[in-house]
């Protein structure tokens, strides 16, 4: 992997990281919000809570290929730009 794609696949994880951690950040200071989610448990409880897991995994390696194969395409019209091949 190229050394752009590096840090733009970090930008992208620490801007993800800041949104999330600055929602949960607020929601956690709501006045009377109990200790553990309710739906939490349910999910737990029933089991669902492996196929919420399942769909973000999913979600996030679908992402990574779609970015990893992105950066090889940009890196091929990088270096047919490089040999001029644009030109014709």
């Amino acid at each position: 992997m190229t050394n752009k794609f590096l840090r733009y696949f970090a930008a992208v994880c620490g801007a993800f990281q800041l949104v999330l951690g600055t929602t949960a950040h607020a929601w956690a200071q709501t006045p009377g919000a109990p200790d553990v989610p309710a739906m939490a448990d349910d999910l737990r409880a029933s089991g669902k809570i492996y196929v919420v897991v399942a769909a973000v995994v999913v979600i996030i390696a679908g992402l990574l290929v779609y970015l990893i194969a992105l950066d090889r395409k940009v890196g091929r019209l990088e270096k047919r730009a490089a040999e001029g091949g644009f030109n014709n």
